[in-house]
């Protein structure tokens, strides 16, 4: 199997898959709760955020390049009276006017954009003046022995897992692209001490 069909055709299930339990669920909920009017969403995945979207979200500008991805998102969104259109493939280079949405969310998924900052400050472009970045990432653990393993696995990380970064600094990302952070949590998920360079998450908040 060529590393392209490897990306293309089981990358997205194997997210899906890791990424629909109930643990990782209850924290979408917090990461999505707040949000209102029309939403972009970067990384829209296979649509595991849509059972979270809070009653006040008319609309989703979903922008998502993996078009397996969309695929299974489609007994999701066939699911919700939210309004869901797919609204471009590349987070980095959005076809969308200024001010145009209320707030923004991504979720597991600037540790594949190849640029994070360029995504980030598109976003900020196209959510209105007073609208919010809602986020819920994985990236660079705080502890320096965490750190080193996560520096050596990142390589193989990127092969295996379409791009995947383990080493980026989600705060420090989203305050450089032009976002403040209002509200931030950092926490391991669940889980064993070997799992803590895939495991180290962010939640927050900017506006």
């Amino acid at each position: 199997m060529s590393l392209r069909v490897w990306d293309e055709r089981v990358v997205p299930r194997l997210t899906d898959w890791s990424l629909r339990g109930h643990e990782v669920g209850e924290l979408r909920e917090v990461a999505c709760t707040g949000l209102s009017g029309r939403v972009l969403e970067l990384g829209f995945g296979s649509g595991l955020n849509i059972r979270w979207y809070p009653p006040d979200v008319t609309s989703v500008t979903a922008v998502e390049p993996s078009d397996v991805g969309w695929e299974i998102s489609e007994r999701r969104r066939g699911r919700t009276d939210v309004r869901i259109e797919r609204g471009g493939l590349d987070g980095q280079h959005l076809d969308l006017a200024d001010d145009s949405h209320d707030h923004a969310l991504v979720t597991f998924s600037l540790c594949t954009i190849p640029d994070p900052l360029l995504a980030l400050r598109e976003a900020r472009r196209v959510v209105r003046p007073g609208g919010r970045l809602h986020a819920l990432e994985h990236g660079l653990a705080p502890e320096e022995s965490v750190r080193r393993w996560q520096r050596r696995l990142e390589p193989l990380q990127r092969a295996v897992a379409g791009g995947c970064h383990l080493t980026r600094d989600i705060p420090a990302l989203v305050e450089g692209a032009g976002w403040h952070v209002e509200e931030v949590e950092q926490a391991y998920l669940p889980g064993p001490g070997m799992s803590r360079p895939w495991t180290y998450g962010y939640r927050l908040v900017a506006g």
